[in-house]
């Protein structure tokens, strides 16, 4: 993925390789915004789909309805550029929870969307809830200490290789502290309507992965299932939380085998109905 100037406000990230006659992929990313950490999916992703990766710049503390607005501001321009195409919305983590908002607000934009472990089931967690709200104690100076920490929670660190193990740690510590704060913050009072989520009728895909020590994500899935009515729930047995890092997943394998791509005949027949 080509990395323009990301701190001035929130963009997309663009492979080298641009292919608008694809479906557009939208990838939304965890708790680290940079996206950067998608990099190991991408070359899987552009076999069949136009990449495109939601940078949040690393100083960015605003809300849920700005980012919301700002990934889709940033959808419509593509769009303009080739509009008749599916867009398929992917969120991982934090991701999930901005994913979720997206969705609700444009529904009709969207052909499918991806949920990975989406960290809506934060709240499922007491002592990460309580454990976020004191968090603004520790000094700054220990928090490249507390990534070190959290990567075994973050990731079945066995799973990856030691290049996007260090990728990973290097990302998380790439992130000031009160941008951790402030995104833990949101986290804390991540609020969906249900009925709202009642009326996403497209396919809905939701990954967990049943090792993630961070967040209850198979719960959590199930939860969504039960409320969203066009669902399939993929469960990757011995993954973790970050497990688009761990080698043998490859997402767009999983789509694949859901029977969650479009095929070409269904692609032509849309060009031709908005024409």
């Amino acid at each position: 993925m080509t990395t323009p100037e990301v701190e001035l406000k929130p963009c997309f990230l663009t492979p080298k390789r641009l292919q608008p006659e694809y479906p557009l992929f939208v990838y939304l990313p965890g708790m680290d915004g940079t996206g950067q950490l998608l990099r190991s999916q991408t070359a899987g992703l552009e076999v069949g789909f136009d990449v495109r990766c939601f940078a949040i710049p690393r100083k960015d503390l605003t809300t849920w309805d700005v980012l919301t607005n700002n990934v889709l501001d940033l959808i419509h321009s593509e769009l303009e550029k080739s509009s008749s195409r599916p867009v398929y919305l992917c969120g991982e983590s934090f991701g999930g929870c901005l994913a979720m908002k997206v969705a609700i607000k444009a529904p009709q934009l969207f052909k499918r969307i991806i949920l990975i472990n989406p960290a809506s089931a934060f709240r499922l967690r007491p002592w990460l809830n309580w454990a976020s709200q004191i968090t603004y104690l520790v000094p700054s100076g220990l928090y490249d200490i507390g990534a070190l920490g959290l990567l075994p929670f973050l990731a079945s660190l066995p799973r990856i290789s030691r290049s996007d193990r260090h990728e990973l740690l290097k990302t998380m510590r790439s992130v000031p502290s009160e941008t951790v704060l402030w995104r833990l913050s949101l986290l804390r009072e991540f609020d969906i309507d249900e009925e709202q989520l009642r009326h996403l009728t497209q396919p809905v895909l939701l990954i967990a992965g049943a090792s993630d020590r961070l967040l209850p994500s198979v719960t959590e899935v199930k939860r969504i299932a039960n409320i969203i009515p066009n669902t399939k729930i993929m469960v990757l047995p011995n993954c973790g939380h970050a497990c688009l890092l761990e080698q043998n997943i490859n997402l767009y394998e999983i789509l694949k085998t859901k029977d969650f791509l479009e095929s070409k005949a269904d692609m032509i027949t849309e060009q031709e109905v908005k024409k």
